[in-house]
């Protein structure tokens, strides 16, 4: 069988989360699958070695054209032209004329719920992109041959919007080995030089995108600079660390929450590579992720699998992956999240806790079980394309 996988984004240097869960999926498929030919089709772009080679997997770069074109026009025609039996996109979308049978990852219907491409949240990329899913998702969910999602919550929201789905399979992401407790501390120091973090600080993956909430959580941050003094051994060190932002955005946020002043209380990284984030959550005193809505929410696990404690929300997919491991809290009330921050900081016990309980409950996801469980849906598609 030779299965075509799109990668489109694998080579952009930034990656984000659905880029990580692709490029986990080929690097272990390579381990578990030496019988079948891979095909992985990208777009050319500055990180072109993240794919190990291995004999039965090929890269096709396609490049030319705006996503759209790339995925509608000119992935159908490789797939057709490298002779690919199954086609498996794996962002959300897919190419609607493609007469090869298609296996989709569907992240999550985000885009699909009360969007608008003139809101005012988001930036106008995140918008039309968003605008371009909701175009053609629908005609992609009633086409593919086979669905997954990655939470029992987001297959639940599917099939609340597109009916009941016998072809939707869950399948959870995983935690890449790296993310684990670091003994090195000279690795550790130069990570910390690197990015020239503070001694003791708050660690959160905050961006534009409403749905991470960063609003909220800076409102929150605020919040607990103020009352601090109330919480058991508390001073004026901790400050918050806040990757993949950027200096505009974030003093435009301060000034509308009327919070300038806490400006030199937050450290902006800039983007952190999968690579450093290890030993930034190794260093971290806490891990914040109240997101509004995730499908998933992998940095949860990476952020335990370091024995960072976790404070997360209370809503979407995020109590079905942080399990009892986190401390789960409303993230549309900043009050409460403040709370939990001093908590955690203040009570030893409850620390020690989400600590151990973090790293029994990461060590549940692996890429190679998700490897494996698609894998199994190649072969079930193959058997039935061969009826």
């Amino acid at each position: 069988m030779k299965i075509g996988i799109e990668g489109q984004r694998l080579f952009r240097k930034n990656k984000h989360g659905m880029d990580v869960v692709a490029l986990e999926l080929i690097r272990n498929l390579q381990m578990l699958d030496h019988e079948n030919e891979y095909v992985v089709f990208v777009h050319p772009d500055e990180d072109n070695t993240c794919i190990p080679q291995a004999p039965n997997f090929k890269i096709i770069e396609l490049g030319g054209g705006g996503y759209p074109h790339w995925e509608q026009v000119l992935l159908p025609r490789a797939v057709r032209k490298e002779g690919c039996d199954i086609l498996h996109c794996t962002g959300n979308t897919a190419p609607i004329f493609c007469t090869i049978p298609t296996i989709v990852t569907l992240h999550d219907i985000i885009y699909m719920e009360r969007f608008s491409l003139f809101q005012k949240a988001g930036t106008w990329y995140q918008r039309i992109g968003n605008t371009y899913r909701r175009l053609v998702v629908p005609t992609v969910v009633k086409k593919a041959m086979k669905l997954v999602t990655v939470s029992h919550y987001e297959q639940s929201n599917i099939e609340a919007y597109f009916g009941p789905l016998d072809k939707l399979s869950v399948i959870h992401n995983g935690v890449g080995e790296h993310f684990r407790k670091i003994s090195d501390t000279h690795l550790l120091e130069a990570v910390r030089d690197k990015y020239k973090l503070p001694e003791r600080f708050l660690f959160c993956l905050g961006n534009t995108d409403p749905k991470k909430n960063t609003p909220n959580m800076l409102r929150a941050f605020a919040l607990f600079l103020q009352s601090k003094g109330e919480y058991r051994g508390q001073d004026d060190t901790y400050k918050l660390v806040l990757p993949d932002y950027e200096e505009n955005q974030l003093m435009q946020v301060l000034n509308d929450m009327g919070h300038p002043e806490i400006r030199e209380d937050i450290l902006v990284t800039g983007y952190v590579p999968n690579s450093d984030m290890p030993a930034l959550l190794n260093l971290c005193s806490m891990f914040l992720y109240p997101s509004l809505r995730e499908s998933f929410g992998l940095p949860i696990l990476e952020a335990m699998a370091c024995g960072a404690p976790v404070i997360t929300a209370n809503t979407s997919s995020m109590p079905e992956v942080a399990g009892d491991a986190a401390l789960l809290v409303d993230p549309s009330d900043p009050v409460a999240l403040a709370g939990a921050i001093g908590r955690v900081l203040s009570e030893e016990d409850l620390k020690r806790n989400l600590r151990a309980r973090g790293l029994e409950r990461a060590a549940l996801f692996s890429w190679k079980s998700m490897a494996e469980q698609y894998l199994q849906l190649y072969r079930e598609m193959l058997s039935e394309l061969s009826k």
